[in-house]
């Protein structure tokens, strides 16, 4: 196959770095009579200004980093308070009152961005990121804590929201839209996000209803922001799940600054802890780099990075599963052979120029390149057995299956492999006058995908083979003898070379007014794709879409703090190389986008209680889906059958309270409820795979009064139970049963020895540390059983299927270290 990586590495080439940004403070001081005080001082350490004649001042600080801000004016206390970090190029408004008795010191809040409350868009603090246990701890672990996203994969980082699948979901790091490999089965040989949460500087997500701006995915965006340095920075986190570096950096003359991060996971303390005997080598690695130069006040180049070598190597030996009733108990035991080899390496590099052209338009350029290399290779051959388990508390068989109801050997082989190119070119633009803004964007697309399946199951029951189940065959044996030659059970064979060439464009209006005394801000915009699917043996097919969405808020002149939204649209979401091909293989170019028509109401209440900050969001939504094309989903494997022939819907509603539950932390309760289903050719309407009904999610930090230095941790979510899949071959409609409820709890514990609030003098050999701290972690705390698929396994007496649940992994114990230099 034709190997595409030395196209990504000629991206690693470019060692341009970045600049020292800048955000900017403007307000007005005034006295305790509110009278407006010229001349007043402000400063930090690197800068200062003073106030005009009617008190207004405007001051440049450096973006990303916490400041310290000292106001003075002769006859009146000093002021002093801590500025947190800001993004580049925002601008803050801060009014101070400067008193003559008490000197004031404290800490500037900010809550969030406006933007974010009438957009819909939840944002989340990187901190809380970095600092929630679990399984697959980073930004999409908080993710499944929302309302609406859905997960019961602890070892996946892929989520569904509202009824979507994974392939649903928009990703974009500085406005760069990032990929994943194509050919993982289960959350185990996933590894690493691609988000490394040391570099990151803001995370917003929208679950749906979001702007044209956006690309055409069905479900939500995550949208993320890295961070610039503005001085040297290192950490160092390690734990018995692995390790991760981070090192930050600006050059003297403030032009320059980057930041790299490497990071490895092992995933083999959750594997290990199953009920499957393994011998399991897990080695999931990436480095990634986000760098910055800026030639002007006006011109700047920047430049993300990333290669990712996964390899995982597995060896199972053994597995029992005890599963039925306390006075049906059931056991599948089952003995192995053979192993799995998969490796999935991805390079992937962009060059991002933006370009001030004056106070009001800016305009930014990007192109970048994605090349992924994957092999998945196996051949298990596993024989099992079915029965009644011994029951005899004391005997020696205690647990054994003694009576066996089924007997048989499954051999499952792949040769899969898979070599894809995908280029991006794109423009924005933003043009800002007044109260009204408008975005742009043309972004061109290259896929080149090169795509060999090789895989077929060969299944055995009870001595004899078991055919695939042809339309208009009839087992009229042991009367009329089988003569023909004996076939696999499933049996894939297809070499695919496919190219998907997309043009993409859009623009949206924003606009602030007033509507009598409320405050109103909308948004309408639309955007269009068309692309092309060509390649070998392919009949080029060409297609295009158009999708016009809006979005409407106001905040009416209440004393309560209270926001109402009303967004949604037409939304299209062109079929990638995946949906292109269906379950033999076969390339199908004519497969068109699915559409959803979408509507979100909305409402966002801000208030006090106990005189602390709180905030309660509430969504509900609606969606009409059209040229569905079904999938079935095994773990996180998506498999679709690359046809339009179904509708669907989706509908529910999502509730999520967040505050300060206890002083000076955040924390938040998730409700959310949905209901999706399907209908294929006209059959009726049956759940989607990803229909889970009912969730509950907690996320809560807290510390000890006496010993604030102890900080304790906890992510818990509930979810009902999934539709539990059904055998190969077999129709969906007869297989509506649905796996166990999700249940979960991550708790975590640290002491912290430093931090910003607990420095220690020189020659303490704690005062190099930013930051230390040490953890440990409980990952499942209450040891549920939780399932995410099903294996089906013939009973030969009885001729009935038994759908075994595959477990997930039971409690597991983790210590952690983590420092900041």
């Amino acid at each position: 196959m034709k190997n595409f990586s030395y196209l990504p590495l000629l991206f690693l080439l470019f060692s341009l770095t970045g600049f020292a940004q800048e955000a900017t403070l403007e307000g007005i001081i005034l006295d305790e009579y509110d009278v407006p005080v010229p001349g007043a001082n402000l400063g930090y350490r690197g800068g200062g200004t003073q106030t005009n004649e009617n008190g207004y001042y405007s001051i440049q600080i450096p973006a990303n980093k916490e400041i310290q801000l000292e106001i003075t004016y002769v006859g009146f206390k000093r002021i002093r308070v801590s500025i947190p970090e800001l993004e580049a190029g925002t601008k803050k408004e801060f009014n101070f009152v400067l008193k003559t008795g008490v000197e004031q010191i404290g800490t500037v809040v900010i809550t969030g961005n406006r933007n974010s409350r009438v957009e819909g868009v939840t944002t989340i603090s990187p901190e809380t990121v970095r600092k929630i246990p679990g399984a697959n701890a980073g930004v999409e672990n908080l993710l499944k804590t929302l309302p609406g996203v859905t997960s019961n994969n602890e070892l996946s980082t892929q989520y569904a929201v509202r009824g979507g699948n994974y392939d649903e979901n928009l990703v974009y790091v500085n406005d760069i839209q990032v990929y994943r490999p194509f050919l993982i089965r289960s959350g185990q040989q996933e590894g690493l996000s691609f988000v490394n949460t040391d570099m990151v500087r803001n995370v917003e997500f929208s679950a749906g209803g979001f702007q044209a701006k956006y690309g055409d995915k069905l479900s939500s965006v995550l949208d993320i922001t890295y961070r610039r340095p503005v001085d040297f920075g290192a950490s160092l986190n390690l734990s018995l799940l692995g390790g991760s570096v981070s090192v930050e950096d600006m050059s003297e003359n403030g032009k320059l600054s980057g930041i790299l991060g490497i990071r490895y996971r092992d995933n083999s303390l959750f594997v290990n802890a199953k009920e499957t005997e393994t011998n399991f080598r897990p080695r999931f690695a990436d480095a990634q780099t986000y760098l910055t130069y800026q030639f002007n006040n006006k011109f700047e180049l920047s430049f993300l990075g990333n290669v990712a070598i996964n390899k995982y190597d597995y060896e199972p030996i053994t597995r029992q599963t005890n599963f039925g009733t306390i006075t049906d108990p059931k056991a599948l035991l089952i003995y192995y052979e053979g192993q799995e080899k998969d490796q999935y390496e991805t390079y992937f590099g962009a060059l991002k120029a933006t370009y001030k052209v004056s106070e009001n338009y800016s305009a930014k350029f990007i192109a970048s390149t994605y090349n992924t290399q994957e092999q998945e290779h196996f051949d298990i051959l596993a024989q099992y057995r079915l029965g009644d388990v011994n029951t005899d508390i004391g005997g020696e068989n205690l647990g054994e299956v003694e009576f066996s109801e089924g007997i048989g050997s499954q051999l499952t082989h792949a040769r899969n492999d898979l070599d894809a190119l995908i280029i991006n070119l794109q423009h924005l633009g933003t043009l800002k006058k007044d109260d009204h803004q408008i975005d742009y964007g043309v972004k061109y697309t290259h896929e080149d995908i090169r795509d060999r399946v090789r895989e077929y199951e060969i299944i055995d029951s009870a001595g004899f083979s078991i055919r695939p189940p042809l339309d208009g065959f009839q087992n009229n044996q042991p009367y009329e003898a089988y003569d023909a030659p004996i076939a696999p059970f499933n049996n894939i064979r297809a070499i695919n070379k496919t190219q998907v060439n997309r043009f993409q464009a859009f623009a949206q209006w924003s606009y602030k007014t007033l509507i009598g005394d409320a405050e109103a801000w909308l948004n309408a915009g639309i955007r269009t794709q068309a692309w092309e699917v060509s390649g070998e043996n392919i009949e080029r097919k060409t297609h295009q879409v158009w999708s016009p969405r809006g979005q409407f808020a106001i905040k009416p002149d209440w004393d309560t703090d209270m926001i109402f939204r009303i967004s949604g649209g037409w939304y299209h979401q062109p079929p990638f190389y995946r949906a292109l091909r269906d379950s033999t293989g076969t390339v199908r170019p004519e497969v068109e986008a699915q559409q959803s028509i979408h509507v979100v109401l909305g409402n966002d209440y801000s208030f006090k209680l106990g005189g602390r900050p709180f905030k309660l969001v509430s969504e509900a939504y609606y969606k009409n889906l059209t040229n569905v094309n079904p999938y079935t989903l095994e773990n996180v494997r998506i498999r679709y059958r690359a046809r339009n022939n179904a509708v669907a819907y989706a509908y529910g509603l999502d509730l999520r309270l967040n505050g300060e539950f206890v002083p000076g932390t955040e924390s938040w309760v998730s409700f959310g409820y949905l209901k999706t289903e399907e209908n294929i050719n006209d059959r009726g309407y049956i759940s989607r795979p990803t229909d889970q009904r009912l969730k509950f999610a907690v996320l809560f930090q807290d510390y000890v009064p006496a010993i604030p230095d102890i900080k304790f941790y906890l992510n818990m979510v509930y979810n009902t139970g999934l539709p539990g899949g059904s055998p190969s071959y077999a129709d969906p409609y007869e297989y509506q049963t649905r796996l166990r409820d999700y249940r979960r709890a991550d708790a975590g514990f640290s002491y912290v020895l430093v931090d910003k609030n607990k420095e220690h003098p020189k020659g303490h050999w704690l005062h190099r540390f930013k930051e230390l701290s040490i953890g440990f972690e409980i990952f499942n705390l209450f040891d549920n059983q939780n399932s995410i698929t099903n294996t089906f396994v013939r009973d030969v007496y009885t001729k009935s299927l038994y759908a075994v649940p595959n477990y997930l992994s039971p409690r597991v114990f983790n210590v952690k270290l983590g420092m900041r230099f």
